[in-house]
């Protein structure tokens, strides 16, 4: 297998479960992993928030660990990296209002190279319109944004993941065995035991 360059997005109150575990997992097998956030810069750190189902009508938060980023945004070439991670939780809602950033998303579509976003990641993925046609799983709060996007809404259980050409979706972090799994599919990433 080749290391592949991938680019984790995040920013502050990512849920971080959904941040820390493809950035450490993506590296655990191999792969070079960028993780950057507008305005920041190698060093800086975000803080993330866990998200929890217990009953609730929606998820509950909590403050979660902080995260350091190992990359400035404001260097990045997205002409460099072979894939995109995009975490999901609150940061993607105020993510789409960068305009680097939706250019930086839709690079990875226009250039058909992998892409694996999860949860609210959606959010993002819709704004950039990227999604015209293709299936994409989400938090259930976000299949509106799907669908208005000209999305099909994967309404699929929330440990499991959908992927559609080189886009790799899941409703949320219950599903990181089964995404990951298909994102190193998508990257052709092969691991020997």
């Amino acid at each position: 297998m080749s290391a592949k360059r991938l680019l984790l997005l995040c920013g502050d109150f990512a849920e971080d479960y959904e941040t820390m575990v493809p950035f450490q997992a993506l590296q655990a097998v191999g792969h070079r992993v960028d993780a950057v956030c507008p305005d920041k810069r190698a060093g800086d750190s975000i803080a993330t928030a866990i998200h929890d189902f217990e009953g609730d009508q929606t998820y509950t938060e909590k403050p979660g660990h902080r995260f350091t980023l190992n990359a400035d945004f404001a260097d990045i070439d997205p002409a460099e990296y072979d894939g995109l991670v995009i975490a999901g939780g609150r940061a993607p809602e105020y993510l789409r209002l960068n305009d680097k950033v939706i250019q930086l998303v839709r690079h990875f579509f226009d250039t058909d190279k992998p892409v694996a976003a999860i949860c609210h990641a959606a959010q993002l993925l819709a704004a950039a319109r990227v999604l015209e046609g293709r299936t994409c799983a989400a938090y259930p709060a976000c299949r509106p944004e799907v669908e208005l996007a000209g999305g099909r809404y994967a309404d699929i259980a929330v440990d499991d993941a959908v992927t559609d050409g080189k886009l790799v979706t899941a409703p949320a972090w219950p599903a990181h065995p089964a995404w990951l799994a298909q994102f190193l599919v998508v990257l052709e990433t092969r691991i020997e035991l």
